[in-house]
């Protein structure tokens, strides 16, 4: 595997100092959030030109850091027409930026819409929504990779395989994060609700989140990575048997704890 961070997880620096700091720190790829990670200069959509990616290309490749996913985190499940049309035109200038700077995937989640998240409807209109996007990811060679939350619109690995079944693209695919799957109710039984995605989904997982988590107050928190109660033991094996050289991007990680958190995962993929 190859293990990353997401950039705005890490010290606050110039993108050339961030990413030369990246590659210090022994992580192979990023999780790029323009608008989180950059602020010494405009990244909105006015700004995401040609000559941006290649500025931001030299400076991944000259210090060995791939992009694994590009963050566009706005809504698609939103059944308010002029909203959409004005975040579809956000994902479009995501996915022609990914496609100069050598990203393949386009990350985002399901949210909800003005009503039940969980419905079909909600659903329906998800599917309406996003195939537009993916259509025009197509056209780019660009993977869109969507991410499952239990109280999102996509809130489990069957309602995923429902999405992926009805748009029927190569260019949508899973970022998988286990702990977004689970819930105060069903974390308990992780290791049999990891190996249900693996079974359901394992063909179409791109690229993973991992962080730890610990349970209190009937809630879900994070955790240090190593100190909760992740199975790590059932992802890693899963990654190890079937997924050479995937992207696995820590989450919930600071500056202080990023480098003992990358030698914790590689220290459970090595046993897996």
């Amino acid at each position: 595997m190859q293990i990353g961070i997401r950039a705005h997880d890490c010290k606050k620096a110039p993108f050339d100092e961030l990413i030369k700091n990246v590659n210090e720190q022994e992580f192979k790829c990023i999780q790029l959030a323009l608008r989180f990670a950059i602020d010494e200069f405009p990244t909105d959509k006015c700004a995401m030109t040609p000559g941006m990616a290649l500025y931001l290309k030299r400076i991944l490749a000259k210090n060995d850091v791939d992009v694994a996913v590009l963050g566009c985190y706005l809504n698609l499940g939103t059944n308010d027409k002029e909203q959409l049309a004005q975040i579809s035109e956000v994902y479009k200038a995501h996915i022609r930026f990914a496609s100069l700077l050598g990203c393949g995937v386009v990350g985002t989640e399901t949210y909800g819409f003005d009503g039940d998240a969980s419905s079909d409807e909600a659903l329906d209109t998800l599917i309406e929504n996003l195939r537009p996007i993916v259509g025009y990811a197509e056209k780019m060679g660009v993977i869109i990779g969507l991410e499952c939350v239990h109280y999102h619109t996509i809130c489990n690995m069957k309602r995923m395989k429902r999405v992926l079944d009805a748009i029927d693209s190569p260019n949508l695919q899973v970022i998988y994060d286990p702990i977004n799957t689970f819930s105060p109710e069903t974390y308990e039984n992780q290791a049999e609700m990891m190996t249900e995605a693996f079974e359901i989904l394992g063909d179409d997982i791109a690229v993973i989140h991992a962080k730890d988590f610990v349970v209190e107050d009937g809630k879900i928190v994070p955790a240090q990575i190593g100190e909760g109660i992740f199975r790590f033991d059932v992802l890693m094996k899963f990654l190890k048997e079937k997924k050479p050289y995937i992207h696995v991007l820590l989450e919930e990680t600071t500056p202080d704890t990023a480098i003992r958190s990358r030698k914790y995962v590689e220290e459970q993929y090595n046993k897996a």
